[in-house]
């Protein structure tokens, strides 16, 4: 029988956790990069910017829970990060903008530094 303490079964839920914020960026990364292609108005981008916005959500939420353990500043970082996210998302889908470009900059960054 495997006994294992309560600091490894940590550590391994945050590598899972890391693993699966990885892969739900490069699923957004590779939806934005698609909608950038098919432009702003398409369905692709709609399918993108509802999924950044939902993961960025889902990331703001997570960082503004009590029980969160990222340092503050760097959740600071985080929270500014996922607003500019959410303003941007919405200045595409109204017309205001078309950086796909900017969004896919910085959530590949957000990405490497999960690795």
């Amino acid at each position: 029988m495997f006994q294992f303490s309560y600091d490894e079964v940590v550590e391994d839920s945050q590598a899972e956790a890391r693993l699966r914020e990885g892969e739900a960026l490069d699923k957004a990364i590779d939806l934005l990069e698609t909608a950038k292609a098919c432009g702003p108005a398409s369905r692709e981008a709609v399918e993108a910017l509802f999924f950044l916005r939902r993961l960025w959500t889902i990331f703001l939420e997570d960082i503004a829970q009590p029980g969160n353990g990222l340092p503050e500043d760097l959740k600071a970082q985080l929270a500014s990060i996922g607003l500019w996210m959410q303003r941007e998302i919405e200045d595409i889908r109204s017309g205001r903008s078309t950086n796909f470009d900017g969004l896919i900059e910085i959530n590949a960054i957000i990405r490497a530094g999960l690795a």
